[in-house]
């Protein structure tokens, strides 16, 4: 009876774990374009998030070869407040600004 107990419970949990959330977005745009040498795509959702990036490759056929990639998102916080990022990702790392970020310098 302890064993068919325990069973019943697993199987109620395991429903209740693979319910939907309520918190789910639907994606309301969504454009890609991707080439040889780069890429760009822009995403925005019903909960207000966005992404946009592009992406260039630097130094083509060289040993120097790399990626430049630009972007921004943004979201809405739990404290109702829109969120921007806006960054650079390339040979010297990711670099994001944004008015909530703190801005430290980086020594040399």
């Amino acid at each position: 009876m302890k064993y068919t107990i325990a069973i019943v419970f697993a199987c109620l949990l395991a429903v209740v774990l693979a319910a939907p959330a309520d918190n789910t977005a639907e994606i309301l745009r969504l454009e890609s374009d991707v080439q040889p040498e780069g890429y760009k795509f822009a995403l925005e959702t019903s909960d207000g998030k966005t992404h946009q990036e592009e992406g260039q490759l630097k130094n083509v056929g060289t040993e120097n070869e790399a990626i430049v990639v630009r972007g921004s998102y943004s979201f809405v916080a739990d404290d109702g407040q829109t969120y921007t990022v806006n960054y650079v990702a390339d040979e010297n790392g990711f670099q994001p600004e944004g008015a909530h970020l703190p801005n430290v310098p980086i020594a040399n």
